[in-house]
């Protein structure tokens, strides 16, 4: 569960407060990469102190370490928890924002880079050779003679039709037999 504003405000100082303000949703998308990076590293840095001194107040408490300041050992470690919490979740929140941008980053470079191949492929097609002959006659050359596919008879001209006269004759010759 999500610790509310009012919460935050209460569990932090004024130095601490305002960087988580500019964690939150509208504030962090305006912030640059660079300022993302450096609030990161400046939210893992508190959050990172926060955890020292509860790991070491619980150290005190159980007696395996002197106590350390003016009240370190009535403290509660309550506060300071949820004060961890409150810099862990805005640290999640820079994260996933950096990521966010790597991602589109990397989405841009892929996309420019699959453009470039395409425009290259191109440039290549349109240089190459082409490996087909023409197409033929083209038009506005007038008519042509076109050659015929049919299959060339070495027959000689007076054969040409003896073969279905020779036929008549012989059917003829059966029909009338007389004459």
């Amino acid at each position: 569960m999500g610790i509310e504003f009012a919460a935050e405000r209460r569990l932090l100082n004024d130095n601490e407060y305002e960087p988580i303000v500019r964690s939150h949703y509208p504030a962090i998308g305006a912030l640059t990469q660079a300022e993302l990076v450096d609030l990161a590293g400046w939210l893992r840095g508190q959050h990172n102190r926060a955890r020292d001194i509860v790991r070491h107040r619980h150290r005190v408490q159980r007696g395996k370490a002197e106590p350390q300041g003016v009240a370190a050992d009535q403290a509660s470690t309550r506060g300071l928890a949820a004060k961890k919490q409150v810099f862990a979740r805005a640290l999640k929140r820079v994260n996933a924002r950096l990521h966010h941008l790597a991602a589109a980053d990397r989405r841009a470079k892929a996309r420019a880079g699959a453009a470039a191949s395409l425009r290259d492929a191109l440039a290549r097609r349109q240089a190459a050779p082409q490996h087909h002959p023409p197409g033929g006659w083209t038009e506005g050359s007038g008519m042509r003679s076109k050659q015929s596919a049919r299959r060339r008879t070495n027959v000689p001209p007076s054969r040409i039709g003896s073969i279905s006269q020779a036929g008549k004759a012989s059917q003829s010759a059966r029909d009338n037999p007389g004459g």
